[in-house]
């Protein structure tokens, strides 16, 4: 799969599907965490992470590449928790991407995609320290919770949630009328 994002963005980017054991994913993984050690001190270490928790149906990997660029600069994750909740997980912007909305565009088709294999609900977990994150975390209406993985010091780790918007999938469609979703039309006397 490659798509360009719809949402608002500075540079135009690319987002391709790729498997998470992918040489540009481990790259990408390991400098965030890299980036999260000399924040914290410590922190989950990506390799840990079997690569077919991001694999389809159940899990979606992408890389963001900017024009003009051949390197992957960002990336990010979901994998399904539950047969209605996905994390997302590893989001990460390299330090020469960052301000060209490349997070923004991550997350708005991690969002679309999880939506579209049946998620209602998308959970994370980040940085206490990581504004940045925060901040984008917010504007797509993630809203704080209680820690969902045992162990984590809510002085570290913010734990967000949101409800994700439902969209149409095949078994919606009246297979008579071929158009309008099920329950969201008006027939004539009904």
């Amino acid at each position: 799969m490659t798509q360009t994002s719809s949402a608002p963005r500075t540079r135009n980017a690319v987002l391709t599907a790729i498997s998470y054991d992918h040489a540009e994913a481990r790259y990408l993984t390991s400098a965030l965490h890299a980036e999260q050690l000399d924040t914290y001190g410590f922190a989950d270490d990506p390799f840990d992470t079997p690569a077919d928790h991001f694999a389809a149906p159940h899990g979606l990997f992408v890389v963001a590449r900017v024009e003009g660029r051949p390197q992957a600069l960002g990336c990010g994750g979901w994998r399904m928790t539950d047969p209605t909740t996905v994390e997302i997980k590893r989001m990460y912007v390299h330090p020469a991407a960052r301000g060209l909305a490349l997070g923004s565009q991550i997350l708005d088709l991690l969002e679309q995609q999880a939506s579209e294999c049946g998620a209602r609900r998308a959970i994370l977990e980040t940085g206490s320290r990581n504004a940045a994150a925060l901040a984008l975390y917010k504007k797509f209406g993630y809203t704080p919770i209680p820690s969902y993985i045992p162990g984590r010091q809510p002085s570290i780790n913010r734990a967000m949630a949101k409800e994700l918007p439902r969209v149409a999938t095949a078994q919606d469609r009246d297979p008579v009328a071929d158009g309008p979703l099920v329950g969201h039309r008006s027939r004539p006397g009904s």
